[in-house]
C-alpha cells in the first residue's frame, strides 16, 4: 500500500474492525482511522464509516471517537470496504467476520509477524512497533489532527510499554515526536490509559503476584486466574491489563506467562520473553500468534496442562539456545 486514501477510493461505506478482546493498539488504530476517514468523507466520496469492537475498559474513553464505536454486531449492513486492524488471522475478528465475508474489498493492516495475509490487500510491517505506527505511515501527515494523533500515540505506548520494549525503534520515536507536535497531552494519555488502575485491578494484580509460581529453575514465572476468582472480583478481561507486564520484570526470568479461564478448562494465554526465547513460535504452535517477545493463544485443559505444555516448548528452546552458545 501507498496511502489509505487511494485504497478506499470509490467506496461509499467502510467498516473498520480489530481483534477480539481489543488492546490499546487495536483501539487506538481503529479510532484513529475512523477519525481520519470521517474528516475526509467528502474528499473521498464516503457516505458512512462504522467501527466494530468488543467492549473495552473505560481508560480508553479519554480518546475522542471511541464513543462512536459499535459493540453490537446485529445488523445486516454490508460494506464496500472492510478494513482489519491489528488482527493476525480471520478467526481473531470474532463477530466482525460477517462484515469481512460480505465486503466487496478487504484490507488487512497489521504488524504481527504471524499475520496470515488473509485479505485482498495486505499491508503487514512485522518490524513496526505497533499497528498505529504502520497506520501513521499510510495517512497523509498534513491531514492529521490532534485527536487522530492522540489515538495513534495511545496505540504506540501500549504496544511498546511506553517505549521500553525492544520493538521500540528510531522510527517509533520519530513518529511519536510528530504526534506530540500536534499538541497532544501525552503525559495525561500515558497516565490515564496505561498506568492508572482501579482498586479492583490492583487487587487482582496483587493476587496474581502473590500466587505466582517459578518453574524451570526460576527461568519461567506464571500466574493463573480461574473463573471462580474472576467472578469473585467481578472482573472482565479489561481488568487484567498490565498483569503480564508486571510478571515480566521478575528478575532472573526468561519468560512470563499469564493465563485466565474464559470457560471451563479454556484459557487465554499471554506470554512475554525477556531473552532469546521466541514466544511467537510457541503461540503459533498452539493456534495463536504475536511477536517474538510478546504473543498469545487460547488453550484447553487444566492449568497444569497448559503450563506443562508451554513449559516443554520453552525448555526445548532454552536447550537449543544453550547448545548454540556453547558452540561459539
Amino acid at each position: 500500500m501507498n496511502k489509505i486514501n487511494a485504497e478506499i477510493n470509490g467506496a461509499k461505506n467502510v467498516a473498520i474492525a480489530g481483534h477480539i478482546r481489543p488492546d490499546g493498539d487495536c483501539i487506538g488504530s481503529c479510532t484513529a482511522l475512523y477519525l481520519y476517514l470521517c474528516q475526509n468523507m467528502n474528499k473521498l466520496g464516503l457516505e458512512k464509516v462504522d467501527v466494530y469492537l468488543e467492549p473495552f475498559g473505560n481508560e480508553f474513553h479519554i480518546l475522542t471517537g471511541v464513543d462512536e464505536i459499535k459493540h453490537n454486531y446485529d445488523t445486516e449492513e454490508t460494506y464496500d470496504t472492510f478494513i482489519s486492524l491489528d488482527c493476525g488471522s480471520l478467526d481473531r475478528l470474532g463477530n466482525a467476520l460477517r462484515f469481512y465475508n460480505t465486503a466487496k474489498k478487504t484490507i488487512n493492516i497489521d504488524h504481527h509477524i504471524s499475520n496470515q495475509a488473509f485479505a485482498m490487500v495486505n499491508h503487514v510491517v512485522a518490524d513496526a512497533s505497533s499497528t498505529c505506527e504502520v497506520l501513521f505511515t499510510l495517512m497523509e501527515e498534513d491531514e492529521l489532527t490532534k485527536d487522530i494523533a492522540a489515538a495513534l500515540y495511545v496505540g504506540i505506548i501500549h504496544d511498546t510499554g511506553v517505549f521500553k520494549h525492544s520493538n521500540t525503534s528510531e522510527i517509533t520515536m520519530n513518529i511519536a515526536g510528530k504526534l506530540i507536535k500536534q499538541g497532544i497531552d501525552f503525559s495525561t494519555l500515558i497516565d490515564e490509559s496505561f498506568y492508572a488502575k482501579t482498586y479492583r485491578q490492583n487487587q487482582i494484580l496483587g493476587r496474581c503476584l502473590m500466587e505466582s509460581i517459578l518453574v524451570l529453575d526460576g527461568k519461567v514465572v506464571f500466574a493463573a486466574l480461574n473463573r471462580r476468582m474472576l467472578d469473585f472480583y467481578e472482573a472482565t478481561s479489561a481488568d487484567l491489563d498490565g498483569i503480564i507486564d508486571q510478571l515480566r520484570v521478575t528478575k532472573g526470568t526468561e519468560v512470563a506467562i499469564f493465563i485466565y479461564e474464559t470457560d471451563f478448562h479454556e484459557y487465554k494465554v499471554s506470554m512475554r520473553s525477556n531473552g532469546e526465547v521466541n514466544v511467537s513460535k510457541i503461540a503459533v504452535y498452539f493456534g495463536g500468534g504475536g511477536h517474538i517477545k510478546a504473543a498469545g493463544c487460547n488453550m484447553h485443559g487444566s492449568v497444569h496442562d497448559v503450563i506443562n505444555n508451554i513449559s516443554a516448548h520453552i525448555e526445548a528452546q532454552l536447550k537449543e539456545i544453550e547448545g548454540a552458545n556453547n558452540q561459539l
